[in-house]
């Protein structure tokens, strides 16, 4: 059951890739996650999902890929998700950076932090959030291969 002394927290957010570094995005990351801990002495369990870059998809070599969003409706719908998993999982924060632009492989393109106070709702309410951004956000995946085509990817979010 949450606190209400330590209100709900959730967070959806776009990261632009053009203005930033890996290193810096991963450090960003890091640093709001030790925050958000701090801030939650209740939360018995917390869950990181980072989705990245790989180098293949369906039997091809990916070189890298591009992230595009209808960025208004995006951070509608992302908070519309974080706070659905949030009364359906009993957790206590939820958030997401999802980036766009360009990125290569090895690259975090979506970092979802959860805490609740056990285990099983963390996990629950993680595997909720990347599969209803995969399916309701409306950000495309624009993948290049190593014989320099491309494609338009669905369920891109």
């Amino acid at each position: 059951m949450r606190d209400s002394a330590t209100a709900t927290a959730y967070t959806f957010s776009l990261s632009d890739a053009a203005h930033e570094t890996p290193n810096d995005f991963e450090s960003t990351v890091r640093d709001r996650a030790a925050h958000i801990r701090a801030c939650h002495p209740e939360v018995g369990a917390t869950l990181t999902f980072e989705g990245r870059v790989r180098n293949h998809h369906n039997g091809r070599a990916v070189v890298r890929l591009s992230y595009s969003a209808y960025e208004r409706l995006a951070d509608s719908e992302g908070a519309t998700i974080l706070s659905e998993a949030i009364e359906q999982f009993d957790l206590q924060f939820a958030h997401v950076i999802h980036r766009t632009g360009e990125l290569q492989v090895g690259d975090l393109a979506v970092w979802i932090y959860v805490g609740a106070a056990h285990r099983a709702a963390a996990f629950d309410g993680c595997r909720y959030i990347i599969e209803e951004i995969k399916r309701r956000l409306p950000v495309w995946k624009h993948e290049s291969y190593d014989d320099g085509t491309s494609v338009w990817v669905n369920g891109a979010g």
